[in-house]
């Protein structure tokens, strides 16, 4: 896909236990919340000249008709998080491959570092990108990527 043919539009999607973020387990996870990050993003993303939207939810079914919803809606690109479901949802891997929208697979965590069901993904074989084991700064590192590939050399 060239770079001129992408709507300049992220929709960022965070799966199940994702809206705990700054008191879930910050060892692992971090001190920084959900809306943190999330307002970091959209003002990268204004400053970009990307528009930018969130979803969150902890219900695979939610997340499904999100990904479906983002083709109607034209969305460019993908900021995908799919906390617990990354190891286990084929349904929400079919959703991703069915709408054929590009996506960063993004983890505040090193999976590869964590137990071993965790070391394997259902995404990141279909995925433009796959950032894990940087905190937060995977989300703003995901934007760069996408903002790198929507605008013009």
């Amino acid at each position: 896909m060239s770079k001129n043919t992408l709507n300049r539009s992220v929709l960022v999607i965070q799966g199940p236990n994702l809206n705990l973020l700054g008191t879930r387990e910050p060892g692992v996870y971090g001190n920084t919340s959900l809306d943190d990050i999330h307002q970091k993003l959209a003002k990268l993303a204004g400053a970009a000249g990307i528009s930018l939207e969130t979803f969150q939810s902890n219900h695979e079914g939610e997340l499904i008709d999100r990904v479906q919803k983002a083709k109607k809606d034209e969305i460019g690109f993908i900021i995908i998080n799919p906390g617990g479901f990354t190891h286990t949802s084929v349904a929400l891997r079919d959703a991703l491959a069915g709408v054929a929208i590009p996506f960063i697979e993004v983890h505040l965590s090193n999976i590869h570092q964590r137990e071993e069901f965790r070391k394997h993904s259902y995404f990141s074989d279909l995925a433009t990108g796959v950032i894990c084991g940087l905190g937060a700064q995977g989300y703003e590192l995901a934007l760069s990527a996408i903002e790198n590939r929507l605008s013009p050399q």
